[in-house]
């Protein structure tokens, strides 16, 4: 297994998600598309889930493992074992990093969820919805008489975040294995490297 072309992979993968969490997040201070007071904006969206779990914190895990291909497999102090295996290792590390970013951002976008998106309704600026209730009847949407189309647009941006941080997660925790496989075994990558032969 090429576990540098595989953590490759992985980071290009991360590093769309992150860009389209953290664009999905800034849309949601817009709620229906235009602009609200802030008092009138989703709790949860202030969290930043989107911009800080699933966008900052992951770009660091993407970045250290799009770099690991180009690792240096001759290592340190002329052994040519350490500087790739160590690398692998540090990627365990940055890949918890990025399942906490990931998991911190799907908690919030599925607490937001079922929580509903903050309208005003009769009430006036408030949740008029109960435990998700609004998820299977349609009807209840008309609870919220402004800002227009504000349901949808909660209910589609936090359903991305949901789905993308979820694949954050799946990936950060295929690295992590990825990882332990490249500590353990070595790269396919450093075969020959140094004038030596065999994995390394």
């Amino acid at each position: 297994m090429c576990t540098g072309g595989c953590a490759k992979c992985l980071g290009s993968t991360l590093i769309p998600l992150a860009v389209l969490c953290t664009l999905a997040n800034i849309l949601l201070f817009f709620p229906g598309g235009k602009v609200e007071e802030s008092a009138h904006i989703t709790d949860e969206v202030w969290y930043f889930g989107g911009i800080l779990g699933s966008g900052v914190l992951m770009i660091f895990p993407a970045l250290v493992f799009l770099g690991l291909q180009n690792n240096d497999c001759c290592g340190c102090c002329g052994n040519r074992s350490c500087g790739k295996r160590f690398a692998m290792f540090s990627s365990i590390i940055f890949a918890a990093v990025g399942v906490v970013g990931a998991g911190y951002c799907f908690i919030l976008s599925a607490v937001a969820l079922n929580k509903g998106p903050k309208c005003q309704s009769q009430g006036g600026w408030t949740y008029p919805f109960e435990a998700g209730d609004y998820l299977g009847d349609h009807g209840l949407w008309i609870k919220c008489t402004s800002p227009d189309n504000i349901v949808p647009w909660h209910l589609t941006l936090f359903s991305l975040l949901l789905v993308m941080s979820g694949i954050q997660a799946v990936l950060c925790g295929i690295q992590v294995v990825n990882g332990i496989f490249g500590t353990i075994c070595g790269d396919c990558k450093c075969c020959g490297c140094c004038g030596g032969e065999g994995t390394v």
